[in-house]
């Protein structure tokens, strides 16, 4: 006798990157062992498993055609360099001697492949990253300017044999990027139709909810480029607590109880700890599910609300430590490069702006007799007092009977010649002799003044954090639009940024846009 058993097996379609379900029928004899019904079992429940692992192995085929495609490019790009070089008006751009192609073989092929080197180091070539665009193309950008600089200085040095042309270099280098921002660009293109991009996102459930996890999944949902799909979060909660969690757009998953279920079900590629008040217990049974389980395993650090970049992992004593690790500008080298950009940046700057500060000093007197300069006592590195100069912009006195006080829109104090240097920021101007005398940079957080921020450390988190760094004639948070009398806390979030992500390049990104915005600032 046979009974016919209709079973639902889940099974992995490499077409789509997802689980799906399917009918099997078939006739199984009365009596059929456990054990083989067992076996199945794990068959099945093992299948989100494989789902997994498989479509981890159909992405890195992407990753694969990313990086053939970028070694064409970059081929490309020194086939054009060498036409463009050598067969074209561009040859009678300074000394030329006639190539062959035969004789720059040899540069081509060691250019596509260091090209790759230095594009690979980048961090471009994992499958986590082929859907950030943007990113991507940031670091193909600094990745060819390495490249072009480097490749020149190496055959250079060694002289390899015949000379390359410096001209063909910096070609090579322009014509490598743009074919390779224009490939990028439309590959992108591709990967994002179909169901290709089912198996590059990756799947994230978080184990749970609270602002840390609320802020996170806004920004993943908002940036339509994001390489991450939240699936829902897992509730932590027992039923004693009164906790409440902040609303969110994911769906509740179940409880922690049923992880182990909601994992096999929801199939995520990763998972996220956004609730550090569980037991001990509890998180690393999380943690060895997910290891069983080949998931991707998180932790948001919410105890570190600063300079989360700089968390770092070291061994203190045979003891593995997470902690915050130092600065940019801790570094000694970096405070030193800073140093010689903020005097040469001050000296040309006083240079330059002397018969402006000149003019705009006798409108003032012109306006409003006594003195033309002002001094304010503002707060500078690691809470230190300085006096910061500027031209006089309102009236003599203005905060008399009143004690210190922050500008307004259409303040009534202001002098009719000092809105206009407010707002062209021209009342600035004299604090180049601060940056020359060490008290101030040209870039960084700007000075506050002590009597209005004596609270500020105990109201506003993390205050005091943007004390780490001299204080700037203009920084991140005033190209951004949070000057004068605007939200402090926005504006300390970008002083903190800043300190972070400091390099040389943004100090100078920031003078540019300071001078091509224009923000009143009261």
């Amino acid at each position: 006798m046979e009974i016919t058993t209709i079973r639902l097996k889940t099974v992995f379609s490499p077409r789509k990157g997802q689980v799906v379900n399917r009918i099997a029928t078939h006739a199984d004899p009365v009596g059929k062992e456990e054990s083989t019904r067992a076996q199945e079992s794990e068959v099945i429940a093992d299948a989100p498993f494989e789902a997994r692992t498989t479509s981890r192995r159909f992405a890195h085929r992407w990753v694969y055609l990313a990086i053939l495609g970028d070694l064409l490019m970059g081929v490309a790009g020194s086939f054009l360099a060498f036409w463009l070089r050598f067969h074209t008006s561009l040859r009678d751009v300074g000394l030329f001697e006639q190539r062959t192609l035969e004789q720059y073989g040899a540069h081509v092929v060691l250019g596509g492949i260091t090209l790759i080197a230095v594009l690979a180091k980048q961090g471009i070539y994992n499958r986590t990253a082929l859907l950030r665009s943007r990113w991507i193309a940031d670091r193909i950008c600094v990745g060819v300017l390495i490249w072009t600089a480097g490749f020149l200085a190496v055959t250079l040095t060694f002289k390899i044999n015949p000379p390359i042309s410096r001209l063909y270099m910096a070609l090579n280098g322009a014509c490598a990027l743009l074919l390779l921002v224009g490939w990028r660009n439309a590959y992108d293109r591709f990967l994002r139709t179909g169901s290709r991009i089912d198996s590059l996102r990756q799947r994230t459930v978080f184990v749970g909810w609270n602002e840390d996890a609320d802020l996170f999944s806004q920004s993943l949902r908002k940036d339509d480029a994001t390489a991450f799909d939240v699936v829902g979060w897992v509730d932590t909660r027992t039923s004693d607590d009164e906790v409440t969690v902040p609303s969110s757009n994911g769906p509740r998953l179940g409880s922690i109880e049923e992880m182990e279920s909601i994992i096999a079900q929801t199939n995520p590629d990763m998972v996220v700890l956004a609730d550090l008040s569980g037991s001990r217990d509890q998180i690393i049974s999380v943690a060895n599910l997910c290891e069983r389980e080949m998931v991707n395993f998180k932790v948001i650090p919410s105890c570190f609300r600063i300079f989360v970049s700089g968390l770092q992992l070291e061994t203190v004593a045979g003891m593995p430590i997470l902690g915050i690790d130092r600065l940019p500008l801790d570094s000694s080298f970096n405070v030193a490069l800073k140093r010689v950009l903020d005097v040469i940046g001050a000296v040309v700057g006083l240079v330059l702006s002397t018969p402006v500060i000149a003019f705009f000093a006798a409108m003032v007197r012109l306006e409003s007799p006594g003195a033309v300069f002002y001094r304010q006592r503002r707060t500078g590195i690691d809470g230190k007092t300085f006096e910061i100069i500027k031209i006089r912009s309102m009236k003599l006195n203005a905060e008399q009977g009143t004690g210190a006080q922050w500008c307004v829109k259409d303040d009534p104090r202001r002098l009719r010649v000092g809105a206009f240097m407010r707002k062209w920021n021209i009342d600035e101007l004299p604090q180049f002799w601060n940056v020359l005398k060490g008290e101030m940079s040209l870039v960084g957080p700007r000075p506050e003044r002590p009597e209005l921020i004596q609270n500020f450390k105990h109201v506003i988190p993390h205050y005091q954090a943007r004390h780490h760094a001299k204080p700037g004639m203009t920084g991140w948070a005033q190209v951004k639009g949070w000057r004068g009398d605007t939200d402090l806390s926005e504006r300390i979030k970008c002083d903190l940024w800043y300190l972070e992500n400091w390099n040389l390049l943004l100090d100078l990104q920031i003078m540019f846009l300071t001078l091509v915005r224009r923000e009143n600032a009261y």
